[in-house]
């Protein structure tokens, strides 16, 4: 019986590859070896059938993660089911379940049911959460109760889990030593651990117990995302001493994890100038041995609250540009108040394009749609053009709300449209076919 239970759960996983493979036009075998080395992730509990197949890791496109989930203001099911819709409408790629206020349960159990996205949550909300409701107390919390939980919420059908493993003595000690913080500290459910080893003077059962974690969490091939609750809250917190203790702690969790057969990301910051962005990513791949990376924003400034879907997309595209694998949405609300549906469909927006910025840069061979669209764009054939754009229907509507007087023109330039004008000039020289060929190498020698 064990052998074929085995067996049956190889044919998923290989089945699972190959669908990746599918979607990222990329060879099966390819994928296998990445998979088996750690470098990409699957997250797709079995006790959730049907949901959406996505890898997460080296040589895939970069995922978009999109976050929701109650406050203990704001607790409203319906609301988070409809958020749940909008995000998987506007292509996230991944959903986590963030409440913190109402019944968890039900509500986790609403969003997993309205949408095909993998979801993911951290675990430790719910476990202090239902700590201060009996007790009063978060730090009275049960660690045995916690390790119940994440096994209960991962046969609820989630597919991954940010924990918080490498909040532990050391990394605490790192934070009081450099005795200030501009930003604080920014994870809940990091600021709840470290309040709790604080009351307790235990050690993280988390990193205590590591190896039962991951021993749940491959019983249910999910993947263990390692949270990073000391992440900077604020760009004069980047990458002091106590974050990169919990990076390093994180990093050779990775790979113990890993070792074990447990599928492991580790997350990221937070709070990063657009200068240190490439060598935060280039650290989490070489300690990890290049687990992905799951990058919580970046928000690289931290006065552009009210348009942070703007701030966070420019730290993204870097992201997604050196190596970040999954990069979590920020909405308009961040910072200031819990993200309506609106928010989250802009937020979802803003990330996805900042991810393919970073990807045609990454990967140059994505560049052939860039390319299709500017010849749609100079040759004034909207329809192709649309056809081509990440967000057609929003061009549509813009372009209709504005209709100009000549259907192959818009109301930017109307009569003085540069690219009519030109191809009445250079019509011979420049327009060619729409396949048109790149320059010979002889042309570039000339410098043509």
């Amino acid at each position: 019986m064990e052998t074929q239970l085995e067996l049956a759960r190889q044919n998923r996983v290989t089945a699972l590859m190959q669908r990746v493979a599918e979607d990222e036009n990329m060879a099966v075998d390819q994928i296998v070896r990445q998979v088996a080395a750690g470098r990409i992730v699957i997250p797709n509990n079995p006790a959730r059938p049907g949901q959406k197949v996505v890898g997460i890791g080296t040589g895939l496109r970069t995922k978009v993660n999109a976050s929701i989930g109650t406050s203990s203001d704001i607790c409203d099911i319906a609301l988070e089911v409809k958020k749940a819709r909008v995000a998987e409408a506007e292509g996230a790629d991944t959903l986590m379940e963030l409440s913190a206020a109402g019944d968890l349960h039900a509500v986790r159990r609403a969003v997993i049911d309205s949408t095909s996205l993998p979801v993911g949550n951290v675990p430790l909300y719910q476990a202090f959460h239902d700590s201060i409701r009996k007790t009063g107390d978060p730090t009275r919390m049960d660690p045995e109760y916690l390790f119940d939980l994440i096994e209960k919420q991962l046969s609820d059908g989630l597919s991954f889990m940010a924990i918080h493993c490498g909040v532990n003595r050391y990394t605490i000690e790192r934070l009081r030593r450099q005795k200030f913080r501009y930003g604080g500290l920014a994870s809940k459910g990091g600021t709840f651990m470290v309040a709790w080893m604080e009351k307790t003077g235990r050690e993280n059962p988390l990193y205590e117990q590591f190896d039962r974690v991951c021993g749940i969490v491959k019983k249910y091939d999910a993947v263990l995302s390692l949270g990073n609750g000391i992440r900077a809250g604020a760009i004069h917190d980047s990458h002091d001493r106590a974050q990169v203790a919990e990076m390093v702690v994180n990093c050779e969790l990775a790979e113990i994890g890993r070792d074990a057969g447990c599928q492991m990301m580790v997350e990221g910051p937070g709070h990063v100038p657009m200068d240190e962005i490439q060598g935060n990513i280039m650290l989490e791949k070489r300690m990890s041995g290049n687990a992905p990376y799951y990058v919580l924003g970046p928000i690289p400034a931290d006065t552009g609250a009210g348009l942070d879907h703007i701030t966070a997309a420019i730290g993204a595209a870097s992201s997604a540009r050196y190596g970040a694998d999954l990069i979590c949405y920020i909405t308009p609300a961040e910072h200031l108040a819990l993200p309506n549906a609106e928010d989250v469909r802009q937020g979802v927006r803003a990330t996805r394009l900042a991810a393919r910025v970073g990807d045609i840069s990454k990967y140059p061979e994505q560049r052939e749609t860039e390319k299709m669209a500017a010849l749609a764009r100079r040759d004034m054939q909207w329809q192709d053009l649309e056809s081509l754009l990440m967000f057609p229907e929003e061009a549509r509507r813009i372009r209709d709300s504005r209709a100009p007087e000549k259907a192959e023109t818009c109301t930017m330039c109307g009569d003085f449209c540069a690219m009519k004008k030109g191809m009445a000039l250079f019509a011979k020289d420049i327009g060619g076919d729409k396949q048109a060929p790149e320059r010979s190498a002889a042309a570039q020698g000339r410098g043509a």
